[in-house]
């Protein structure tokens, strides 16, 4: 995920995690801080898997504080090993302990997505399977578990409704039927959409010719 990407489609996410966490202050802070001190933050593996959202980690803290100071260890998609060190966190104290919780949150998240879809890629190799996502993704976090997948080994379906057609069987009833469904989204979509056709447990793939 590169600097664009977040400022533009990520940041707004995690800047309104912040504000549910941070409403008005975060008191326990404030009580044991008053001041600015610098401080550093160790971020250390708890157990073996891969790791995934140490960029979206890091910006959390620097979008409290755009001074903040890391330095990674490793890198998304590395496998990682319990007690293995894989950040370090520079910066104002209180910027550091109000961040935390928001932070860890996105990165346990996204590297448990990470290792899952990695355990299942490997299970599937040797087959001709291509292992999907889907949009069943957590509201305001499709970025960042989309992102995970890919990260894992597997493979992005369409990211919105506006990537691809897709016609399940609630289009194929409106429509009257997959053959009407299908020549409608044909007359509709540019050439450079994809339709594809749900039918049970299989997805049939068309194309334009």
């Amino acid at each position: 995920m590169n600097d664009i990407t977040m400022k533009l489609n990520a940041d707004k996410y995690l800047l309104m995690a912040l504000e549910e966490d941070i409403t008005s202050e975060d008191v326990s802070t404030n009580a044991v801080m008053p001041t600015s001190k610098l401080g550093t933050v160790d971020l250390i593996c708890k157990e073996d898997g891969i790791i995934c959202g140490l960029e979206v980690y890091g910006r959390v803290f620097q979008l409290l504080d755009e001074s903040t100071k890391i330095e990674y260890k490793v890198t998304d998609g590395d496998e990682v090993k319990a007690g293995q060190l894989m950040a370090v966190v520079t910066g104002d104290i209180r910027v550091l302990l109000s961040g935390e919780r928001v932070a860890l949150n996105y990165l346990q998240r996204m590297s448990g997505i990470a290792t899952y879809t990695n355990q299942l890629v490997k299970l599937l190799e040797g087959s001709k399977t291509t292992l999907l996502d889907t949009r069943k993704t957590t509201p305001n976090a499709r970025i960042f578990e989309k992102y995970a997948v890919k990260v894992g080994g597997g493979t992005n379906h369409r990211y919105n409704l506006s990537d691809g057609v897709m016609l399940k069987d609630n289009h194929i009833g409106a429509a009257g039927s997959i053959t009407k469904a299908v020549k409608m989204a044909r007359d509709y979509a540019s050439f450079m959409i994809k339709i594809e056709v749900e039918t049970g447990g299989s997805r049939c793939r068309y194309y334009y010719a």
